[in-house]
């Protein structure tokens, strides 16, 4: 019962921290790609090589995992957001930006995760 606690605990916190970092981002990039999301996407990806990294490193206490990975970051991220951003995009038949926002973000993410797992190892 403790981990569920700290899942909903984390995922509150990742949650209300989405919103304070997408704020810190204008709405939109050259006017139609949504530009907090794919920050928020790129920094949670990060963050999640990082931390994932270290906890494994550390053998991190499942109950920190599921705070921390599942629950923070879990509620940070936005993929589903980002999911129906992209379909917003495409509804509006504003193709390539839609494909702009899709590719960035997925690709922008996968790399963002590799660097902070390998910032991690660079500083252990």
């Amino acid at each position: 019962m403790i981990n569920y606690l700290l899942i909903g605990l984390g995922g509150a916190i990742g949650a209300m921290a989405r919103v304070g970092v997408g704020r810190l981002f204008p709405t939109t990039l050259a006017g139609s790609i949504p530009l907090q999301m794919l920050a928020v996407n790129v920094i949670g990806c990060f963050m999640m090589g990082l931390l994932s990294s270290w906890l494994e490193y550390h053998n991190g206490p499942l109950a920190l995992r599921y705070f921390l990975i599942t629950g923070v970051l879990g509620g940070f991220t936005t993929f589903s957001a980002f999911a129906l951003e992209g379909m917003l995009l495409v509804q509006k038949q504003q193709y390539a930006p839609a494909a702009v926002y899709i590719v960035l973000t997925v690709l922008l993410c996968l790399a963002f995760f590799f660097v902070g797992s390998k910032l991690f190892m660079r500083m252990v």
